[in-house]
C-alpha cells in the first residue's frame, strides 16, 4: 500500500469516527423522538461501516440486520403507536 492510499484510509477512518461521534451527541441530546430514531439508525449503518473498516464482516452484518434494521424498526412502530395513544386514537391491547 502506497503512503498516499494509507493517508486517504486514515483520512476515511478519522472522518468515521469523527461522524459517529457526531451523530451519537445529536442522538443523545435531541427532544425530537422521530429524530432520535432516525439518527439511531444512521448511527448503526456508520457502525456497521467501521467493523468493515476493523475487518470483522460478521460483526457489521450483524450490526446492520438487527442493530440497524430491526431495532430501527421496533422503534418506528413504538413511536407510531405511542404517538396514537397520545393523540386518543389507541384501538386497546390488540392492535
Amino acid at each position: 500500500m502506497s503512503p498516499w492510499q494509507a493517508g486517504l484510509l486514515l483520512a476515511f477512518d478519522l472522518t468515521l469516527v469523527l461522524t459517529l461521534l457526531g451523530v451519537a451527541w445529536q442522538l443523545l441530546r435531541g427532544v425530537n423522538l422521530f429524530r432520535s430514531v432516525v439518527l439511531f439508525i444512521a448511527f448503526g449503518l456508520l457502525l456497521s461501516l467501521a467493523w468493515v473498516r476493523l475487518q470483522a464482516p460478521d460483526v457489521a452484518l450483524a450490526e446492520a440486520a438487527i442493530g440497524a434494521g430491526v431495532t430501527g424498526a421496533l422503534l418506528l412502530v413504538a413511536l407510531g403507536r405511542l404517538r396514537r395513544m397520545a393523540s386518543g386514537r389507541h384501538g386497546g391491547e390488540g392492535s
